[in-house]
């Protein structure tokens, strides 16, 4: 006989986002001293007006309900928190809190079949768990259903927990029945529902509204009803649930499948500390994992390895690579300045290397006359890796063209290991820059310095300018080439690494008596009632 768990998370969006979002963005409007919860709801535009959609425990207590509209929310509680309901994370989580409750149960699943039939639905998740033999690892069913409960509420979530036969039994008790858990014994589920409302069939609603207008307002009311006249009038969905929901029909549930991991593993039969057996054993794991890595055509960029120690500790070390490595000296490397700092204490059992992120890596074909560029392009690699581990990743920097015509705008800086978040934008910038002809200096000032200029006419290029109080003759010179303002940037788009430029600029390139060669600028157009200011932003080779 099967045994389904129906686990509910009634408050499941406000719960997740009370303990990820919330907590930083709302420091210091929250009085814990009356609530440790946040109140908070999500709202969503429905027909042109935002409408509640979930609604946290301590938002209740304020009178607020599903299916308000902000404004009334607003009106009852003028310090509520609002967060747009967010769909895509929310389905993100719970494929995370699946994975997670496989310790109760290799089959698990998300109920695809919530719906939102009743109010205090909306904002919810549910999750299948099937026990059917795994209850004796726990000393029985309430045991387990004891530890999910406490599981749940460690995490952060509201939960509500009901077990059955099958599926449809499980998660109607898990709704209807006031509790913080419900369990149907064997071969019970006839009688223990009986006297549930109809809708825990789980039933469309307008089903569900004939049913009520006919009287049948309980499940027990169509049990010994004839079954051919219920088919005529409903169809065959009413009798089916029915029949699942009694065990008298089986409903399938697919388990939720875990990603395929690249991990390598190795355990001691007697506990190791000294450092060369530690590194021998990682050497071995990376030779057995590069090789699954070589043989899918992938490459590493990020590895974890987990050291296990005898007194139920463990630690965690991380090493990234610029591009997808599946080279095993390489990737010790990474590692070796780590474990010299690692503390066996009592003794290391077990060893996990496991690539977290993965990604196509090709077969490099050298060219003949282009192998000295190929390869030195590998080392550069080589080197930016062994860089960001020895300095941190944030400390190792490269440069990235942006599409924008402004000088200190033009290019961002980004880790110089975690690349592949601009590569998506890198062919349209690279069109951009294939167009633009233009001459940069090498050397760009990041403030632009104001210097004192001599020109022959008001809006001609200079004769002679003075910078920190040396005079330099130009003797040479170039442009105007004038930048006007990114007008179709909306100024609530940019930031202060990226300020708005009110001003046209007309640079030139100037060069003095002594051949050096600058980049200055003057703001705006000539006029008699204002003084030109100039600056020098860049130096030329």
């Amino acid at each position: 006989m099967k045994r389904i768990i129906s686990l509910w998370l009634p408050t499941f969006a406000t719960d997740r986002l009370n303990q990820t979002k919330i907590k930083t963005k709302y420091k210091t409007t929250v009085n814990e001293k009356e609530n440790r919860e946040f109140p908070l709801v999500t709202t969503q535009k429905l027909n042109g007006i935002k409408r509640i959609l979930a609604v946290s425990n301590a938002a209740k207590l304020k009178g607020i309900k599903t299916g308000y509209t902000l404004a009334d929310a607003k009106a009852l509680f003028p310090e509520l928190l609002i967060e747009k309901a967010d769909y895509i994370n929310d389905l993100k989580t719970l494929e995370t809190l699946v994975m997670a409750f496989q310790r109760y149960s290799p089959w698990t699943a998300i109920d695809l079949n919530e719906t939102n039939l009743l109010g205090s639905l909306v904002g919810s998740g549910s999750i299948w768990i099937d026990i059917t033999g795994c209850a004796h690892l726990y000393d029985g069913e309430h045991s387990l259903v004891k530890d999910l409960y406490n599981y749940c509420l460690k995490i952060g979530y509201q939960a509500r927990i009901g077990l059955a036969d099958t599926p449809g039994a499980a998660w109607a008790v898990a709704r209807f029945n006031n509790v913080q858990s419900t369990i149907i014994p064997p071969q019970s589920q006839k009688e223990a529902l009986a006297h549930y409302p109809i809708v825990a069939l789980r039933l469309d609603p307008i089903t569900t509204e004939k049913l009520h207008n006919l009287g049948l307002n309980q499940i027990g009311d169509i049990y010994n009803m004839p079954r051919a006249p219920l088919t005529s009038r409903f169809g065959l969905v009413l009798l089916q649930r029915l029949d699942q929901i009694l065990g008298l029909e089986n409903e399938p549930i697919s388990p939720c499948r875990p990603k395929h991991q690249h991990i390598a593993r190795i355990s001691f039969p007697e506990p190791i500390g000294n450092k060369q057996d530690i590194k021998f054993a990682l050497d071995k794991l990376l030779m057995e994992l590069c090789k699954v890595l070589e043989k899918n055509n992938l490459g590493a960029r990020l590895l974890k390895l987990s050291i296990f120690r005898v007194d139920n500790t463990h630690i965690n070390i991380k090493a990234g690579t610029s591009q997808p490595s599946r080279d095993p000296e390489h990737l010790a490397f990474l590692f070796q300045e780590k474990l010299d700092t690692v503390d066996a204490g009592f003794g290391i059992e077990v060893l996990i290397l496991k690539a977290i992120e993965i990604s196509k890596s090709s077969i490099n074909q050298f060219s003949i006359y282009r192998r000295t560029n190929q390869k030195s392009n590998t080392n550069i690699a080589k080197l930016i890796d062994r860089l960001s581990g020895r300095l941190g990743v944030q400390n190792v920097i490269r440069f990235y063209p942006v599409e924008s015509h402004i000088p200190e705008q033009a290019n961002k800086a980004v880790s110089a290991i975690n690349n592949t978040k601009v590569s998506n934008s890198w062919t349209n910038t690279s069109k951009f820059l294939n167009n633009c002809h233009l001459k940069r200096p090498l050397e760009l000032l990041s403030q632009p310095l104001p210097i004192d200029v001599i020109a022959s006419i008001p809006d001609g290029p200079p004769i002679m300018f003075i910078w920190r109080r040396q005079k330099h003759k130009v003797i040479n010179s170039e442009g105007p080439e004038r930048i006007a303002p990114e007008w179709w940037r909306p100024r609530k788009f940019l930031s202060n690494s990226m300020p708005f430029v009110p001003k046209e600029r007309d640079y030139y390139k100037l060069e003095d008596h002594e051949g050096n060669r600058y980049w200055v600028y003057c703001n705006g157009n000539y006029s008699k009632q204002k003084i030109t200011k100039w600056y020098l932003h860049g130096f030329f080779s």
